[in-house]
Protein backbone atom coordinates (compact mmCIF):
# COMPACT_ATOMS: atom_id res chain seq x y z
CA UNK A 1 0.00 0.00 0.00
CA UNK A 2 1.16 2.92 -0.93
CA UNK A 3 -0.04 6.40 0.72
CA UNK A 4 1.40 9.55 -0.08
CA UNK A 5 0.05 12.82 1.01
CA UNK A 6 -1.09 15.24 -2.52
CA UNK A 7 -3.23 17.54 -3.82
CA UNK A 8 -3.75 18.83 -6.91
CA UNK A 9 -4.31 22.80 -7.31
CA UNK A 10 -6.55 24.11 -9.89
CA UNK A 11 -8.82 26.72 -11.12
CA UNK A 12 -12.43 27.91 -12.57
CA UNK A 13 -10.19 29.25 -15.80
CA UNK A 14 -6.92 29.50 -16.90
CA UNK A 15 -4.55 32.08 -16.26
CA UNK A 16 -5.76 32.64 -12.51
CA UNK A 17 -2.00 31.66 -11.43
CA UNK A 18 -2.18 27.77 -10.95
CA UNK A 19 1.81 27.66 -11.69
CA UNK A 20 2.40 30.93 -9.57
CA UNK A 21 0.76 29.14 -6.24
CA UNK A 22 1.92 25.72 -6.96
CA UNK A 23 5.17 26.60 -7.29
CA UNK A 24 4.96 28.70 -4.33
CA UNK A 25 3.42 25.82 -2.58
CA UNK A 26 6.03 23.47 -3.12
CA UNK A 27 9.42 26.13 -2.08
CA UNK A 28 7.27 27.40 0.65
CA UNK A 29 7.25 23.28 2.05
CA UNK A 30 10.83 22.78 0.70
CA UNK A 31 11.36 25.53 2.95
CA UNK A 32 10.04 23.65 5.90
CA UNK A 33 12.36 20.62 5.23
CA UNK A 34 9.89 19.06 3.25
CA UNK A 35 10.92 16.29 0.37
CA UNK A 36 7.95 17.39 -2.59
CA UNK A 37 7.12 15.78 -5.50
CA UNK A 38 5.93 18.22 -8.80
CA UNK A 39 3.60 16.51 -11.02
CA UNK A 40 2.37 18.72 -14.29
CA UNK A 41 -1.31 17.54 -15.91
CA UNK A 42 -1.18 17.98 -19.72
CA UNK A 43 1.48 18.08 -22.13
CA UNK A 44 2.66 21.17 -21.19
CA UNK A 45 7.11 22.07 -20.86
CA UNK A 46 7.17 25.32 -19.84
CA UNK A 47 5.19 25.10 -16.12
CA UNK A 48 6.53 21.27 -15.73
CA UNK A 49 10.02 22.82 -15.99
CA UNK A 50 9.71 25.33 -13.10
CA UNK A 51 8.02 22.89 -11.15
CA UNK A 52 10.59 21.04 -11.39
CA UNK A 53 13.05 23.91 -10.53
CA UNK A 54 11.06 24.61 -7.98
CA UNK A 55 11.01 21.21 -6.15
CA UNK A 56 14.52 20.58 -6.86
CA UNK A 57 13.82 17.55 -9.18
CA UNK A 58 12.39 16.74 -12.63
CA UNK A 59 8.29 17.73 -12.85
CA UNK A 60 6.60 14.83 -14.93
CA UNK A 61 3.69 14.86 -16.99
CA UNK A 62 0.10 13.29 -16.52
CA UNK A 63 -2.01 13.14 -19.01
CA UNK A 64 -5.08 10.66 -19.72
CA UNK A 65 -5.01 11.33 -23.52
CA UNK A 66 -1.61 10.37 -23.69
CA UNK A 67 -1.54 7.55 -21.48
CA UNK A 68 -3.40 4.26 -20.09
CA UNK A 69 -4.59 4.95 -16.43
CA UNK A 70 -2.21 2.69 -15.27
CA UNK A 71 1.25 4.18 -16.45
CA UNK A 72 -0.26 7.39 -14.74
CA UNK A 73 -0.62 5.81 -11.12
CA UNK A 74 2.44 3.68 -11.72
CA UNK A 75 4.33 6.98 -12.51
CA UNK A 76 2.51 8.67 -9.26
CA UNK A 77 3.53 5.89 -7.51
CA UNK A 78 7.38 5.31 -8.46
CA UNK A 79 8.06 9.16 -8.06
CA UNK A 80 6.61 9.97 -4.99
CA UNK A 81 8.41 7.35 -3.48
CA UNK A 82 10.68 8.30 -0.39
CA UNK A 83 8.55 11.73 -0.46
CA UNK A 84 6.66 13.45 1.64
CA UNK A 85 3.87 15.06 -0.38
CA UNK A 86 3.12 15.54 -4.32
CA UNK A 87 1.85 18.81 -5.63
CA UNK A 88 0.37 18.24 -8.84
CA UNK A 89 -0.72 21.24 -11.59
CA UNK A 90 -4.18 20.84 -13.28
CA UNK A 91 -4.44 22.92 -16.73
CA UNK A 92 -6.97 24.93 -17.68
CA UNK A 93 -10.54 25.06 -15.64
CA UNK A 94 -11.47 22.44 -13.24
CA UNK A 95 -13.83 20.34 -15.91
CA UNK A 96 -12.42 21.65 -19.00
CA UNK A 97 -11.46 18.98 -21.67
CA UNK A 98 -11.74 18.38 -24.80
CA UNK A 99 -15.08 18.01 -25.08
CA UNK A 100 -18.44 18.71 -23.62
CA UNK A 101 -18.47 16.09 -20.81
CA UNK A 102 -14.72 17.54 -19.71
CA UNK A 103 -13.13 14.14 -21.32
CA UNK A 104 -9.57 14.08 -19.55
CA UNK A 105 -9.82 16.92 -17.91
CA UNK A 106 -8.02 17.61 -14.24
CA UNK A 107 -11.58 16.86 -12.58
CA UNK A 108 -11.06 13.06 -14.06
CA UNK A 109 -7.15 12.74 -13.19
CA UNK A 110 -7.84 14.06 -9.57
CA UNK A 111 -10.78 11.17 -9.34
CA UNK A 112 -8.26 8.32 -10.97
CA UNK A 113 -5.54 9.35 -8.70
CA UNK A 114 -8.09 9.94 -5.33
CA UNK A 115 -6.44 13.11 -5.10
CA UNK A 116 -8.47 16.07 -2.56
CA UNK A 117 -8.26 19.28 -4.85
CA UNK A 118 -7.84 22.83 -4.00
CA UNK A 119 -9.73 25.00 -6.28
CA UNK A 120 -8.26 28.78 -7.16
CA UNK A 121 -11.49 31.23 -7.67
CA UNK A 122 -11.47 34.68 -8.97
CA UNK A 123 -12.89 37.14 -7.28
CA UNK A 124 -12.80 40.57 -9.77
CA UNK A 125 -16.03 42.55 -9.22
CA UNK A 126 -17.59 39.28 -7.75
CA UNK A 127 -18.76 38.62 -3.73
CA UNK A 128 -21.70 36.84 -3.18
CA UNK A 129 -21.59 34.74 -6.55
CA UNK A 130 -17.74 33.40 -6.11
CA UNK A 131 -19.70 31.05 -4.03
CA UNK A 132 -22.38 30.26 -6.01
CA UNK A 133 -19.16 29.76 -8.76
CA UNK A 134 -17.62 27.00 -5.92
CA UNK A 135 -20.71 25.45 -5.04
CA UNK A 136 -21.45 24.77 -9.08
CA UNK A 137 -17.78 23.02 -9.06
CA UNK A 138 -18.74 21.01 -5.60
CA UNK A 139 -21.75 20.26 -6.84
CA UNK A 140 -21.34 19.08 -10.87
CA UNK A 141 -19.39 16.21 -9.73
CA UNK A 142 -19.64 15.02 -6.20
CA UNK A 143 -16.94 12.48 -7.27
CA UNK A 144 -14.67 15.19 -7.38
CA UNK A 145 -13.10 16.07 -3.46
CA UNK A 146 -12.95 19.91 -3.24
CA UNK A 147 -11.14 20.35 -0.44
CA UNK A 148 -10.15 23.85 -0.02
CA UNK A 149 -10.62 27.70 -1.56
CA UNK A 150 -7.60 30.19 -2.73
CA UNK A 151 -9.38 33.87 -3.38
CA UNK A 152 -7.56 35.33 -5.92
CA UNK A 153 -7.49 38.87 -7.02
CA UNK A 154 -9.56 39.93 -3.78
CA UNK A 155 -9.43 43.05 -2.25
CA UNK A 156 -8.65 42.73 1.29
CA UNK A 157 -11.18 44.03 3.93
CA UNK A 158 -15.07 43.41 3.31
CA UNK A 159 -14.56 42.47 0.20
CA UNK A 160 -12.61 39.44 0.86
CA UNK A 161 -14.66 38.65 4.26
CA UNK A 162 -17.83 38.64 2.81
CA UNK A 163 -16.81 36.34 -0.01
CA UNK A 164 -15.36 34.21 2.07
CA UNK A 165 -18.48 34.00 4.65
CA UNK A 166 -20.78 33.29 1.54
CA UNK A 167 -18.59 29.67 0.64
CA UNK A 168 -18.21 28.34 3.35
CA UNK A 169 -21.94 29.15 4.58
CA UNK A 170 -22.88 27.84 1.07
CA UNK A 171 -20.35 24.59 0.49
CA UNK A 172 -19.00 24.06 3.52
CA UNK A 173 -15.16 24.23 1.91
CA UNK A 174 -12.83 26.35 3.86
CA UNK A 175 -10.90 29.31 2.12
CA UNK A 176 -6.76 28.19 2.68
CA UNK A 177 -6.06 31.42 0.88
CA UNK A 178 -6.39 34.69 -0.29
CA UNK A 179 -4.43 36.54 -2.97
CA UNK A 180 -4.87 40.40 -3.68
CA UNK A 181 -4.68 41.77 -7.25
CA UNK A 182 -0.80 42.08 -8.08
CA UNK A 183 1.32 43.93 -10.26
CA UNK A 184 3.11 41.56 -12.83
CA UNK A 185 5.25 39.21 -11.28
CA UNK A 186 8.43 37.71 -11.84
CA UNK A 187 7.43 35.41 -15.01
CA UNK A 188 7.70 37.06 -18.00
CA UNK A 189 5.27 35.64 -20.77
CA UNK A 190 6.15 34.70 -24.39
CA UNK A 191 3.69 33.43 -27.34
CA UNK A 192 3.87 30.12 -25.50
CA UNK A 193 3.24 30.78 -22.27
CA UNK A 194 5.78 31.49 -19.58
CA UNK A 195 9.78 31.79 -19.75
CA UNK A 196 11.67 28.38 -19.65
CA UNK A 197 13.07 28.49 -16.81
CA UNK A 198 16.46 27.99 -18.56
CA UNK A 199 16.55 31.45 -19.76
CA UNK A 200 14.71 33.33 -17.00
CA UNK A 201 17.96 36.12 -15.55
CA UNK A 202 17.12 34.77 -11.93
CA UNK A 203 15.64 31.73 -11.38
CA UNK A 204 16.22 31.63 -7.77
CA UNK A 205 14.93 34.89 -7.36
CA UNK A 206 11.54 33.95 -8.94
CA UNK A 207 11.07 31.34 -7.01
CA UNK A 208 11.95 32.68 -3.75
CA UNK A 209 9.38 35.36 -4.90
CA UNK A 210 6.50 32.79 -5.03
CA UNK A 211 7.14 31.06 -1.93
CA UNK A 212 7.31 34.53 -0.32
CA UNK A 213 3.55 35.02 -2.11
CA UNK A 214 2.93 31.40 -0.83
CA UNK A 215 3.63 31.76 2.53
CA UNK A 216 1.79 35.45 3.11
CA UNK A 217 -1.72 34.80 1.56
CA UNK A 218 -2.27 30.79 1.96
CA UNK A 219 -2.71 28.80 5.28
CA UNK A 220 -0.11 26.59 4.48
CA UNK A 221 -0.75 24.21 7.61
CA UNK A 222 -4.50 23.84 6.38
CA UNK A 223 -3.26 23.10 2.79
CA UNK A 224 -1.13 20.29 4.21
CA UNK A 225 -3.82 19.11 6.42
CA UNK A 226 -5.66 18.74 3.16
CA UNK A 227 -2.96 16.58 1.26
CA UNK A 228 -3.30 14.70 4.48
CA UNK A 229 -6.43 13.44 3.85
CA UNK A 230 -5.57 11.68 0.55
CA UNK A 231 -5.73 7.73 0.64
CA UNK A 232 -3.62 4.89 -0.58
CA UNK A 233 -2.94 4.78 -3.89
CA UNK A 234 -4.32 2.41 -6.43
CA UNK A 235 -1.98 -0.67 -6.59
CA UNK A 236 -0.46 -1.13 -9.97
CA UNK A 237 2.71 -3.66 -11.03
CA UNK A 238 6.00 -2.10 -12.07
CA UNK A 239 7.15 -3.48 -15.46
CA UNK A 240 10.45 -5.83 -15.44
CA UNK A 241 12.86 -4.16 -16.87
CA UNK A 242 15.46 -6.52 -19.12
CA UNK A 243 18.72 -6.33 -17.94
CA UNK A 244 21.49 -3.56 -19.14
CA UNK A 245 23.84 -4.60 -22.23
CA UNK A 246 27.33 -3.55 -20.75
CA UNK A 247 28.10 -2.62 -24.29
CA UNK A 248 25.72 0.49 -24.31
CA UNK A 249 24.76 2.54 -27.19
CA UNK A 250 24.58 6.15 -27.02
CA UNK A 251 22.52 8.65 -27.76
CA UNK A 252 22.90 12.14 -28.26
CA UNK A 253 20.23 14.42 -26.50
CA UNK A 254 20.43 18.42 -27.76
CA UNK A 255 19.96 20.20 -24.62
CA UNK A 256 20.32 24.08 -24.97
CA UNK A 257 18.79 27.29 -24.24
CA UNK A 258 17.38 26.33 -28.17
CA UNK A 259 16.12 22.86 -27.22
CA UNK A 260 14.91 22.40 -23.78
CA UNK A 261 11.42 20.38 -24.14
CA UNK A 262 11.71 16.95 -23.03
CA UNK A 263 9.67 14.77 -20.99
CA UNK A 264 11.99 13.23 -18.22
CA UNK A 265 10.10 10.07 -18.57
CA UNK A 266 11.28 10.23 -22.33
CA UNK A 267 14.81 10.92 -20.99
CA UNK A 268 14.71 7.87 -18.81
CA UNK A 269 12.71 5.19 -20.81
CA UNK A 270 15.90 5.51 -23.26
CA UNK A 271 17.94 4.29 -20.70
CA UNK A 272 15.73 1.94 -19.16
CA UNK A 273 15.90 0.29 -23.18
CA UNK A 274 19.87 0.14 -22.18
CA UNK A 275 21.18 3.54 -23.84
CA UNK A 276 23.66 5.93 -22.51
CA UNK A 277 22.67 9.48 -22.98
CA UNK A 278 25.57 12.58 -23.93
CA UNK A 279 24.55 15.92 -23.77
CA UNK A 280 25.02 18.24 -26.81
CA UNK A 281 25.15 21.64 -27.29
CA UNK A 282 24.20 22.86 -30.94
CA UNK A 283 25.07 26.42 -29.85
CA UNK A 284 28.84 25.52 -28.43
CA UNK A 285 30.19 22.24 -29.60
CA UNK A 286 32.01 22.49 -32.64
CA UNK A 287 31.11 18.94 -34.25
CA UNK A 288 28.58 16.31 -33.74
CA UNK A 289 30.53 13.82 -31.07
CA UNK A 290 30.47 10.23 -31.69
CA UNK A 291 27.15 8.68 -31.05
CA UNK A 292 25.09 6.10 -32.09
CA UNK A 293 21.51 8.22 -32.50
CA UNK A 294 20.65 11.66 -31.92
CA UNK A 295 17.51 13.17 -30.65
CA UNK A 296 16.43 16.57 -30.95
CA UNK A 297 13.61 17.67 -29.08
CA UNK A 298 11.42 21.05 -28.89
CA UNK A 299 12.03 24.53 -27.41
CA UNK A 300 12.58 27.91 -29.30
CA UNK A 301 15.30 27.70 -32.13
CA UNK A 302 13.86 30.99 -33.08
CA UNK A 303 15.41 33.13 -29.82
CA UNK A 304 18.59 31.48 -30.67
CA UNK A 305 18.37 31.43 -34.65
CA UNK A 306 21.72 33.96 -35.06
CA UNK A 307 23.63 31.87 -32.86
CA UNK A 308 23.00 28.44 -34.35
CA UNK A 309 23.15 29.08 -37.66
CA UNK A 310 26.50 31.00 -36.69
CA UNK A 311 27.56 27.34 -35.47
CA UNK A 312 28.74 26.53 -39.54
CA UNK A 313 31.15 23.46 -38.42
CA UNK A 314 28.19 21.82 -36.15
CA UNK A 315 25.73 21.88 -38.74
CA UNK A 316 27.73 20.44 -40.87
CA UNK A 317 29.14 17.97 -39.14
CA UNK A 318 25.72 16.73 -37.85
CA UNK A 319 24.56 16.83 -41.53
CA UNK A 320 27.52 14.65 -42.47
CA UNK A 321 26.65 11.63 -39.71
CA UNK A 322 22.61 11.93 -41.34
CA UNK A 323 24.27 11.16 -44.51
CA UNK A 324 26.45 8.70 -43.12
CA UNK A 325 23.35 6.76 -41.69
CA UNK A 326 23.05 7.97 -38.41
CA UNK A 327 19.60 7.99 -36.88
CA UNK A 328 18.08 11.02 -35.92
CA UNK A 329 14.47 11.49 -34.04
CA UNK A 330 13.59 15.06 -33.91
CA UNK A 331 10.48 16.97 -32.98
CA UNK A 332 9.19 20.33 -33.60
CA UNK A 333 11.95 22.51 -32.63
CA UNK A 334 13.85 19.85 -34.05
CA UNK A 335 12.49 19.46 -36.80
CA UNK A 336 13.35 23.38 -37.67
CA UNK A 337 17.11 23.21 -36.92
CA UNK A 338 16.85 20.27 -39.60
CA UNK A 339 15.31 22.16 -42.30
CA UNK A 340 16.87 24.76 -44.60
CA UNK A 341 16.02 28.17 -43.40
CA UNK A 342 14.21 29.60 -40.71
CA UNK A 343 12.44 32.83 -41.52
CA UNK A 344 12.23 35.98 -38.83
CA UNK A 345 10.54 38.95 -39.64
CA UNK A 346 12.43 40.35 -42.81
CA UNK A 347 15.60 37.87 -41.72
CA UNK A 348 16.24 34.54 -42.93
CA UNK A 349 18.56 32.21 -40.98
CA UNK A 350 20.50 29.18 -42.08
CA UNK A 351 19.82 25.90 -40.76
CA UNK A 352 21.46 22.31 -40.98
CA UNK A 353 19.91 21.62 -44.51
CA UNK A 354 19.27 18.07 -43.69
CA UNK A 355 15.93 18.32 -44.71
CA UNK A 356 14.37 20.82 -47.57
CA UNK A 357 12.16 22.39 -45.49
CA UNK A 358 11.94 26.18 -45.19
CA UNK A 359 10.15 27.56 -41.81
CA UNK A 360 8.42 30.75 -41.18
CA UNK A 361 7.52 32.03 -37.90
CA UNK A 362 4.34 33.77 -37.79
CA UNK A 363 2.71 35.63 -34.77
CA UNK A 364 -0.45 33.62 -34.09
CA UNK A 365 -0.11 29.58 -33.22
CA UNK A 366 -0.41 27.07 -36.59
CA UNK A 367 -1.85 24.63 -34.35
CA UNK A 368 -2.29 23.79 -31.20
CA UNK A 369 -3.76 20.65 -29.17
CA UNK A 370 -3.52 17.00 -29.33
CA UNK A 371 -2.72 14.96 -32.05
CA UNK A 372 -2.97 11.22 -33.56
CA UNK A 373 -1.39 9.87 -36.04
CA UNK A 374 -1.48 6.73 -38.38
CA UNK A 375 2.25 5.99 -39.77
CA UNK A 376 1.47 5.42 -43.57
CA UNK A 377 5.18 5.60 -44.86
CA UNK A 378 8.00 3.64 -44.39
CA UNK A 379 10.82 5.41 -41.72
CA UNK A 380 13.26 4.21 -39.64
CA UNK A 381 11.52 4.25 -36.66
CA UNK A 382 7.96 2.67 -36.43
CA UNK A 383 6.65 -0.19 -38.42
CA UNK A 384 3.22 -0.01 -39.66
CA UNK A 385 0.31 -0.13 -39.02
CA UNK A 386 0.68 1.82 -36.28
CA UNK A 387 -1.01 4.43 -34.36
CA UNK A 388 0.35 6.96 -31.86
CA UNK A 389 -1.21 9.55 -29.66
CA UNK A 390 0.99 13.15 -29.09
CA UNK A 391 0.35 16.63 -29.26
CA UNK A 392 1.59 19.94 -30.79
CA UNK A 393 1.83 23.97 -30.30
CA UNK A 394 3.72 25.74 -32.86
CA UNK A 395 4.06 28.83 -34.84
CA UNK A 396 6.08 27.85 -37.01
CA UNK A 397 4.73 26.73 -40.28
CA UNK A 398 6.92 25.27 -43.92
CA UNK A 399 6.54 27.49 -46.50
CA UNK A 400 7.55 24.91 -48.97
CA UNK A 401 5.40 21.64 -47.19
CA UNK A 402 3.62 21.02 -50.96
CA UNK A 403 7.12 20.30 -52.65
CA UNK A 404 7.94 17.86 -49.96
CA UNK A 405 8.61 14.15 -49.94
CA UNK A 406 8.86 11.36 -47.76
CA UNK A 407 6.05 12.31 -44.96
CA UNK A 408 5.02 9.11 -43.24
CA UNK A 409 2.38 10.07 -40.84
CA UNK A 410 -1.46 10.63 -41.12
CA UNK A 411 -3.48 12.66 -39.52
CA UNK A 412 -6.50 11.82 -37.96
CA UNK A 413 -6.27 14.38 -35.52
CA UNK A 414 -4.55 17.58 -35.37
CA UNK A 415 -2.88 19.65 -38.05
CA UNK A 416 0.77 17.88 -37.95
CA UNK A 417 2.97 19.89 -41.41
CA UNK A 418 0.04 20.67 -43.93
CA UNK A 419 -3.25 19.69 -41.75
CA UNK A 420 -2.84 15.76 -43.72
CA UNK A 421 0.44 14.72 -42.74
CA UNK A 422 3.30 14.87 -40.37
CA UNK A 423 6.80 13.47 -40.11
CA UNK A 424 9.43 13.90 -42.60
CA UNK A 425 11.53 10.67 -43.40
CA UNK A 426 14.75 10.83 -44.89
CA UNK A 427 17.45 7.72 -44.19
CA UNK A 428 17.42 7.25 -40.99
CA UNK A 429 16.00 10.87 -39.87
CA UNK A 430 12.27 10.99 -38.57
CA UNK A 431 11.37 14.77 -38.34
CA UNK A 432 7.63 15.72 -36.96
CA UNK A 433 5.78 18.08 -35.49
CA UNK A 434 4.14 15.73 -32.95
CA UNK A 435 6.00 15.51 -29.80
CA UNK A 436 5.42 11.66 -28.50
CA UNK A 437 5.40 10.64 -24.71
CA UNK A 438 7.73 7.57 -23.65
CA UNK A 439 4.64 6.25 -21.15
CA UNK A 440 1.99 6.71 -23.99
CA UNK A 441 4.15 5.55 -27.14
CA UNK A 442 5.73 2.45 -25.60
CA UNK A 443 6.97 1.44 -28.62
CA UNK A 444 9.09 4.86 -28.78
CA UNK A 445 11.91 4.51 -26.70
CA UNK A 446 12.70 0.60 -27.64
CA UNK A 447 12.34 1.40 -31.33
CA UNK A 448 15.26 4.34 -31.34
CA UNK A 449 17.53 2.03 -29.04
CA UNK A 450 17.42 -0.93 -31.30
CA UNK A 451 18.29 1.63 -34.09
CA UNK A 452 21.04 2.78 -32.49
CA UNK A 453 21.82 -0.85 -31.35
CA UNK A 454 22.06 -1.10 -35.07
CA UNK A 455 24.06 1.56 -36.18
CA UNK A 456 26.94 1.02 -33.55
CA UNK A 457 26.87 -2.72 -34.89
CA UNK A 458 27.23 -1.85 -38.10
CA UNK A 459 31.16 -0.34 -36.66
CA UNK A 460 29.22 3.22 -38.05
CA UNK A 461 28.85 4.69 -34.35
CA UNK A 462 30.83 4.87 -31.42
CA UNK A 463 33.64 2.93 -31.29
CA UNK A 464 33.42 -0.88 -30.49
Amino acid sequence: MHIIPRLVISAVRGGLGKTTLSLGIIAAWRNQGKQIASFKKGPDFIDAGWLGAAAGRPCYNLDLFLMEEENILRSLARHTNGMDAAVIEGNRGLYDGVDESGTYSTARLAKLIGSPVILIVDCTKSSATVAAVVLGNKLYDPAVSVRGIILNNVSPGRHETVIRKAIEKSSGIPVVGAVPRMRQGEFPERHMGLTPFHEHPDVEKAIVASAAVAEKYLDLAAVWHIAGGAGPLKAVQEPVHSSVDPDRPTIGVIRDKAFQFYYPDNLEALEQQGARLLEINALHDRELPSIDALYIGGGFPETQAAELARNVSFMASLRAAVEKGLPVYAECGGLIYLGRSLRLNDSIYPMTSVLPADFVLEKKPQAHGYTELEITGPNAFFEMPCTLRGHEFHYSRIANSEALRGMVFSMRRGHGIDGACDGIAYKNVLATYTHLHALGSPQWAPSIVNKAREYRMSGAGTVQ
